[in-house]
């Protein structure tokens, strides 16, 4: 793409697209206090289409953080809390006999709480496998099937999912399979003293701020098509890729602690989460082109979900963070062999990834 055109209507595409998510950002800051990153995070799963899995401690406001987002959009939200005893059926939907004019009975199927643009699945690891698969397809191909029909679901379709670290009684832990499902993992962080003044002003006062939807559905649709159009450099792919081959414990230029302590790596979905974070990340900076700075800030969320450590690795209490970290220093930025502006020294676009 040449600088003329960047500078020209590209470029007013991005500042439209960097004042949408400021006004946005500001709107959900009326109610949430900090956690800038678990933000941007889960904004960045909604621009790339994919999904967020948030994990903290009880009362870090995860839950509020997805219902304050679905306020200041005008999108469809629906709840889910997760138990137990919740059946598949109870998520996607059921076929029901019902009368209809005349006196005869026709069959119906009435949509579950899955049908909506933004789905909270509150505590998701308290529900059974076989309930936890019923989101596979629909987190994954924007679809479901019930019985011999399939129900495309409507766009933007963004499931954002909360588990509780620390009380795992009673607790399905994700399958892989799952997990590998969702861009992002969002560790929430405890919040330091100014920001617990912040939350007690405005928790324990006269009220909360009402909040108003900034963003219809063809703003962010629009939004997600612009983050598709945003150019990758091959180096800046190749970057990519190497960190994702390095999570391997058999994989190219490992470091020794993935080596010892990891059982299997990212998959290519890993790869592509990077990459639709790093362009969205370019795009909150005001520049068309994803870098390989990008590339590193979005790794840890992107990745600490698809790296498995072995049983070495979780007796010597190693966190994926600490892997990925680890990675991130030890992978050089460029690779010989390869220009620093890729080959043939222009910008490629990573297209149909994810």
């Amino acid at each position: 793409m040449s600088e003329q055109a960047v500078s020209g209507g590209v470029r007013e595409e991005v500042d439209t697209f960097r004042q949408k998510i400021g006004a946005l950002r500001t709107e959900i800051g009326k109610t949430i206090v900090g956690n800038e990153e678990v933000v941007d995070g889960v904004l960045t799963c909604m621009l790339a289409g994919g999904h967020a899995l948030l994990e903290g401690v009880p009362g870090l406001g995860k839950t509020m953080l997805v219902k304050t987002l679905s306020e200041a959009l005008h999108l469809q939200f629906a709840r889910v809390q997760f138990t137990p005893d919740l059946m598949p059926a109870d998520i996607l939907g059921t076929t029901v006999i019902d009368e209809v004019v005349g006196g005869g009975k026709a069959f119906e199927f009435r949509k579950g709480p899955i049908f909506a643009n933004i789905v909270l699945a509150d505590e998701i690891n308290r529900a059974t496998p076989k309930t936890q698969s019923a989101l596979l397809e629909a987190m994954q191909e924007h679809r479901v099937s019930v019985g011999k029909k399939t129900y495309v679901l409507d766009e933007p379709f963004i499931v954002l999912a909360t588990q509780n670290p620390l009380e795992m009684e009673g607790t399905y832990p994700l399958p892989e399979a799952q997990l590998d499902r969702f861009l992002f993992k969002l560790h929430v962080p405890f919040p330091n003293r100014d920001e617990l003044h912040s939350i007690l002003e405005r928790t324990t006062g006269e009220g909360m701020t009402e909040r108003t939807a900034v963003l219809h559905r063809e703003d962010i649709l629009a939004m997600q098509k612009l983050v598709r159009q945003v150019p990758v450099a091959k180096h800046v792919t190749d970057y990519a890729i190497r960190l994702l081959q390095a999570t391997h414990p058999d994989g190219p230029d490992r470091p020794d602690i993935v080596k010892r302590f990891v059982r299997f790596g990212g998959s290519p979905r890993g790869a592509q989460s990077v990459l639709l974070a790093s362009k969205i990340r370019a795009l909150f900076e005001g520049r068309f082109a994803a870098s390989i700075d990008d590339v590193k800030k979005v790794a840890l969320p992107a990745l600490r979900h698809r790296v498995l450590l072995n049983f070495e690795g979780e007796a010597e209490g190693i966190k994926t963070d600490q892997v990925i970290q680890e990675i991130i220093k030890s992978i050089p930025e460029t690779k010989a062999g390869l220009r620093e502006n890729g080959e043939p020294g222009k910008p490629s676009v990573a297209a149909g990834v994810a």
